[in-house]
This record gives C-alpha cells, structure tokens and sequence, in this order.
C-alpha cells in the first residue's frame, strides 16, 4: 500500500531559507546597485553597509543618496524616508494578525525585518492558503536581511571603480525589481479571478501614475498605497 505524502507546509526557519531563495537574485541586483550608487554619493563602504542594516530599505536608500547630493536637510531626509517607509506598517499590519499568539517581541521582529520581497512571498503563500509558522518567517526575513547587507557591502567594493552608475542604468535597478514583484506577487490571484484582479490592478497603477503628477513622489506612494487597500477592500468577496 502506497504512503500518501501530506503537505505540512512551511514550519521550520530553513523552510523560510528555502522560501527567500528566489528572491535572492533580486537582493543581490539591488543591493549591488545601492552599493554602488551610494559610493557615488559620497559614503563610505561603513556608512552603506550602516545604512543598509539600520534602515534596511531599498527604496528609501536609494532616495538618502539622492537627497544627500542634493543637500538637503537633516529634517527633510528623516521625513521624506518616513514616508517612502509608511507603506511597511501597512504590510506589518497585514502580516500581524497571523502571530497574534506569539509574543511581542516576536511581532516586532517580524515587523521590523519585513521587506517588499519578503511581503510578496507572505502575501502568495496565505493566498495559497498554506500552512507557515513564525520560525517560517523568521527564516525568510533574516536570509534576505543578511543578503542585503551583504549586497550592498560588496557593492560598496566595486563603487569605487565605477564612476557613472547611470550609464550601466543601475539607478533604474530598483524601479524593475517593483515590476518583477507585482507581477509575480499577482500571478496567483490572477489565475483565480482575471477579471477582478486586472480591474484592481489597472485601478491602482492609473491612480499611482495621476498622483505622480499631482504631487511629489513621497506622498504619492503613501496615498497609492492606500488606494490601493481601499481598492482591494471592496473588490474583495469574501
């Protein structure tokens, strides 16, 4: 008689390395590219690989480089960074209700250590409605934390050789590595309900591109964001 395998889904913290792993690619691009990009921004090899583990997020690296050759000030830095930032409480709070047994100590560390990447495969694999624990979680955020910073350090190696990110189009890196997320982060909900889910995408992304228009970039991710939530709310069923 045959031994029929049952699927546990994702219980241990090298379940949660295995789930990082094809994001690792995009860790590695990125994170060489800001490595690279900050150099050019004046940093050292210890402020970018600092910056990469206190604050540990791409997007708003990427925009302290830029504002910092701009000179512009102390305050309008810590607050444009809050902004390009405020998207992840609105994913630690999608993430939150799922470890409400753990402790809270464990819930800021998952909060804490949440990324895009790392929330895109969180989002499929709920939506997948599969089985994961905190250890899973675990696993997958502190693999890419570590990727990440390693990323930029090597990055921050080979900056000093490269003089003209631009010209490589690694500036553009970061935009791409969005894309390739939303994308994938949708092909499960696609497959399940095209309609729908097209009509929820063209809404947000047309709304981004308007906001874009309207008012700075910043602000314009925040009130995406949200529209998006808002969008999603009340398409969604169930």
């Amino acid at each position: 008689m045959e031994e029929v395998e049952t699927d546990t889904g994702y219980t241990t913290f090298r379940d949660g390395v295995r789930s990082c792993l094809p994001t690792v690619l995009g860790y590695l691009g990125i994170g060489f590219s800001f490595g690279i990009v900050g150099i050019n921004s004046h940093l050292n090899l210890f402020e970018i690989t600092l910056m990469s583990a206190i604050v540990y997020g791409g997007s708003s690296q990427f925009v302290m480089c830029g504002l910092l050759l701009a000179n512009t000030s102390i305050t309008g830095i810590v607050m444009t960074v809050f902004l390009v930032n405020l998207r992840h409480l609105l994913m630690s709070m999608t993430a939150s209700p799922h470890f409400r047994e753990e402790s809270l100590l464990s819930n800021v560390s998952v909060g804490s250590l949440l990324t895009d990447e790392s929330f895109a495969v969180f989002s499929t694999t709920v939506a997948q409605e599969k089985h994961f624990s905190l250890r899973w979680m675990e696993g997958l955020n502190v693999t890419a934390y570590i990727t990440w910073i390693v990323a930029t350090f090597l990055g921050g190696l080979v900056g000093n050789f490269i003089s003209n990110p631009e010209q490589f189009g690694l500036d553009f890196a970061l935009t791409a590595m969005f894309a390739g997320l939303f994308l994938t982060q949708f092909e499960w909900e696609l497959s399940k309900n095209t309609k729908k889910s097209i009509a929820v995408v063209i809404t947000v992304v047309i709304s981004l591109y308007i906001l874009l228009s309207l008012v700075s970039s910043s602000v314009a991710v925040i009130i995406s964001a949200l529209l998006g939530c808002l969008v999603g709310g009340l398409a969604y069923d169930k």
